[in-house]
């Protein structure tokens, strides 16, 4: 008897959002009760005001430039970026171009895991 695999997740990023125009939207594109991974589509201009998560996340940025503010720290997120932010952390995104933003909430991570 052959045991089942279980199956994988496949999601081709770029498919999953178009970026609106003068807007921003957001899709939740996998959840379970460890993580949940939302995909940020933001048109140039689009922002995120300051707020924080009760848990730990994880930025990636897909496609475009934008700037993050993390905590007092500044900087311009280019493709290939990849955050990792403390739980409670001030945080706020400012889409510089047209943007594709991968978002990972650790829901079952507990702070300071991650090394």
């Amino acid at each position: 008897m052959t045991a089942m695999l279980p199956r994988a997740n496949i999601v081709y990023l770029a498919q999953q959002a178009d970026i609106p125009r003068e807007g921003t939207l957001s899709r939740t594109i996998y959840a379970d009760d460890q993580i949940k991974v939302v995909l940020f589509a933001m048109d140039a201009g689009q922002e995120l005001s300051e707020h924080t998560a009760a848990v730990p996340a994880i930025i990636e940025m897909i496609a475009g430039t934008a700037q993050l503010t993390l905590g007092r720290e500044v900087i311009e997120a280019t493709p290939g970026i990849w955050v990792h932010m403390p739980a409670r952390l001030p945080h706020a995104i400012l889409a510089r171009t047209p943007m594709l933003l991968l978002l990972t909430l650790l829901r079952g991570a507990s702070p300071g895991s991650i090394s």
